[in-house]
């Protein structure tokens, strides 16, 4: 057999190591803010996004906003969703935490509507409407008004 019809060993296949590291790591999930506005202008988007990624980098979800340049600082929270990432054990920065302590869940009525049973349940019965006595509105005929003489804005201003 020739020298050049050799048969050469098959290379192993490349492993990339980072790669692999990063599928089987467990990711830290965070909940902070990331920095968007022009400059001198900064405007925040609150998300979650893993630890140990850049300030602005891709983040898993948006769960709020926080405007420092309203006055007063203007905070706009997903509650349900803050509430879910801290079910699953996402962690607060120190001004998030601060932000959403100042900013507690307010009760907002969802509009009734009759796909919601249990928020037709919840309403109390309406008060008894007293009737008011009817008034009769008599309109004067339109023949009946008369229109005066335009007089000239000299004679108004004396």
């Amino acid at each position: 057999m020739p020298l050049d019809r050799r048969r050469r060993p098959e290379k192993p296949p490349k492993i990339n190591r980072a790669l692999d590291f990063e599928r089987n790591r467990i990711a830290v999930v965070m909940i902070r803010l990331a920095r968007f506005g022009a400059r001198k202008q900064p405007y925040y988007r609150i998300v979650a996004i893993e630890k140990d990624r850049a300030r602005n980098g891709r983040s898993i979800e948006v769960v709020g906003t926080y405007n420092p340049r309203t006055n007063p600082a203007t905070v706009d929270l997903k509650y349900d969703r803050i509430t879910y990432w801290r079910s699953v054990g996402a962690q607060f920065s120190d001004i998030v935490e601060k932000l959403v302590a100042k900013n507690p869940v307010k009760a907002v009525e969802a509009p009734l509507t009759p796909s919601s049973p249990v928020k037709a349940a919840v309403v109390a019965p309406a008060p008894a409407v007293v009737e008011a006595p009817v008034v009769a509105v008599v309109a004067a005929p339109a023949a009946a008004v008369v229109e005066a003489p335009i007089e000239s804005e000299a004679a108004v201003q004396a």
